[in-house]
């Protein structure tokens, strides 16, 4: 039985791969009136004085909201929100069981941004913090950004914000095992949607040299105009070396291959023409836009994928729930540059100098202790900049 069948079966097993579990026994008279009425009401009066009491008599302090509309989900695109289910569960399973930190499931019915920002703000005290998943661009930068001037906890686009913590980091250990520096490189993104767009704005807040953005139209161009205004906001802040053409004019003479586009997009020919012991991240789902044996038979230095069964997985469970359990924990109202950088850092530092090898440059995503280190930086990092709401960190 492949993997596709042995889940389906494994979920018509599980019925679901999350459960409430309550954090206090109902077992006589006395336990009832505590947790219900009537001693229930003091605490609900208490809130109704004073509302960031929420954050210590409820369960909002380590909650969080997993939603989707069901326009991207994974590689399968517009699927719907009912069909978006199973992967909103495994995205809560995955912050409950990497970082302790509660997630519930929403999947909103609705394609219309204003209602969809509408829905989510209206919920929004009841959580501690809003993941935002699998929502297609450009509507996930509309939604995210409206909501940021809305709300005063966090919002995480984690297709954007997570994937460009973690290539990031993947490229600062490249560049640790290479000898290289960030800002000598020349970059190019292959796919210019949610996902690249946020990375190459990550890496340039990482301070690398020059990035490349390709998209289905080709490369784009610093002062061109495009009918999607995420490209034309892109294209000012890249390409300064002003390339033009494809992808095989954009990889000619660069330093990094940056793929989250399709698969087989990426030659060996390609590969052949880049600069001397390139890096390769191709990270197309589940077929990467290019093999990592055929990378490295064409010279790839350092490979990476989004895949497990090959090394170097660039995978997000490595930040986001370290992301969320430190601004939670601090009640950060924002996740910010800087608590995103310091992400970047603390997983790059979960690697050891003894431990980093061309076949090795990112923790192992069942390395407990990643989610931790990336919590504190990242609680930290919400204080010193600001937006935390707690002068101190718990952990």
């Amino acid at each position: 039985m492949d993997i596709m069948q042995a889940s389906l079966e494994q979920h018509r097993e599980w019925g679901g791969k999350i459960e409430v579990v309550s954090r206090t026994r109902i077992e006589d008279r006395q336990s009832l009136s505590l947790a219900y009425t009537p001693g229930v009401a003091q605490p609900c009066l208490e809130i109704a004085k004073d509302p960031a009491l929420s954050y210590t008599l409820t369960r909002r302090h380590n909650l969080v909201a997993v939603i989707t509309d069901g326009t991207a989900v994974l590689g399968l695109g517009d699927i719907g929100p009912l069909a978006a289910m199973p992967v909103m569960e495994g995205k809560c399973a995955l912050f409950k069981e990497f970082a302790d930190v509660d997630a519930f499931p929403l999947c909103v019915d609705s394609k219309d941004t204003d209602e969809i920002v509408r829905i989510i703000a209206g919920i929004a005290g009841s959580f501690g913090g809003i993941n935002l998943e699998d929502i297609a661009a450009p509507r996930c930068f509309e939604i995210e950004a409206k909501l940021k001037a809305q709300l005063d906890i966090p919002v995480f686009h984690d297709d954007q914000h997570g994937t460009a913590i973690v290539v990031a980091a993947a490229l600062l250990n490249a560049c640790r095992a290479a000898g290289r520096k960030p800002e000598e490189l020349e970059i190019v993104i292959n796919g210019a949607g949610s996902a690249g767009i946020a990375i190459a704005k990550h890496l340039l807040t990482l301070g690398v040299g020059n990035i490349v953005m390709v998209d289905l139209c080709g490369i784009l161009e610093r002062d061109a105009q495009y009918d999607n205004p995420a490209h034309t906001a892109i294209a000012a802040m890249t390409n300064r070396s002003g390339k033009k053409g494809t992808l095989a004019d954009a990889v000619c003479g660069a330093d990094v291959f940056i793929g989250v586009s399709r698969p087989g997009l990426l030659t060996p020919e390609m590969i052949h023409t880049m600069h001397e012991k390139p890096f390769v991240f191709a990270m197309a789902n589940p077929t990467p836009e290019i093999m990592p044996d055929a990378a490295k038979a064409a010279g790839a230095y350092i490979v990476g994928t989004g895949r497990s069964d090959f090394p170097n997985q660039i995978n997000n469970v490595v930040a986001f729930p370290g992301v969320f359990k430190g601004a939670l924990a601090v009640r950060a109202r924002d996740i910010n540059e800087a608590m995103k950088l310091a992400a970047t850092k603390a997983i790059a530092d979960c690697v050891a100098p003894e431990q980093l090898t061309p076949e090795f440059i990112l923790p192992n995503a069942f390395d407990r202790g990643v989610a931790m280190a990336v919590a504190k930086a990242v609680a930290q990092a919400a204080i010193d900049s600001g937006v935390a709401g707690l002068a101190e960190s718990p952990l």
